[in-house]
């Protein structure tokens, strides 16, 4: 069976002070943060309106992480190639919004040269990823509705995530599963137990006096949750 990855925290841009974005991407970026999750809402698809390139654009040369694009907008197709262009690395769509062409939409943030990436909503079945697991880089599960960050986190979407992980261990995709929602360090264990390997966590780092500390506290946590599993095992 394939090794599992280290866990990884992308923090969610979505909580972050707004009128500070290049200082608190540049402290995350020193406490050698791999992942920033960035959503872009269109206010249509989800009710909320977030950043648009310009903002990701200017960004990128404030750090080395790679660029997590969460697009939570109606039609992604048509918008491709700006969010490619403007320094994203990974590019995630809705399953919801692409239900007519997935397969087109994959394919084309793939000819970009970027990693592909589906999401699902809260109550979207785990099932309706299946077809798409061995194609897509990455799969995002909402464990709360879309649109918002601060929201609690669902519990019952844990054996969404359980059936998902199992079915990209069992098979050896090559697909990292990743979990957006409410989370911080006193449910980070569960979505790692459950085969999470990217928690994406908003308030819980940026709400924080110190953004930095709450990022390595949580990197901690999720790690030490993935640690202790193995060792069971053996």
């Amino acid at each position: 069976m394939k090794k599992q990855p280290e866990v990884q925290v992308a923090p969610s841009l979505l909580s972050a002070d707004f009128s500070r974005l290049a200082q608190q991407v540049k402290w995350l970026d020193a406490a050698g943060a791999k992942y920033l999750h960035i959503d872009v809402m269109d206010g249509s698809f989800v009710p909320n309106i977030t950043f648009g390139s310009c903002v990701i654009k200017a960004l990128r040369k404030y750090t080395r992480a790679l660029f997590d694009v969460h697009l939570m907008i109606i039609d992604p197709l048509k918008y491709i190639d700006v969010f490619s262009d403007c320094g994203a690395d990974l590019v995630t769509v809705h399953l919801e919004a692409v239900s007519a062409n997935p397969g087109i939409v994959l394919d084309a943030i793939k000819k970009r040269g970027k990693k592909a990436g589906l999401s699902i909503k809260p109550k979207t079945p785990a099932e309706n990823l299946y077809p798409y697991l061995p194609y897509i880089d990455l799969a995002l599960v909402m464990r709360v509705e879309p649109g918002f960050g601060g929201q609690k986190f669902m519990p019952e979407a844990l054996p969404k995530i359980e059936k998902i992980g199992s079915r990209i261990r069992t098979n050896g995709f090559n697909c990292l599963l990743e979990v957006d929602g409410g989370i911080d360090e006193t449910n980070a264990a569960q979505a790692v137990s459950a085969g999470a390997r990217l928690l994406v966590a908003g308030s819980s780092v940026f709400g924080k006096k110190d953004p930095k500390k709450a990022y390595l506290g949580l990197m901690k946590t999720a790690n030490a949750v993935k640690k202790g599993a193995q060792k069971r095992r053996v």
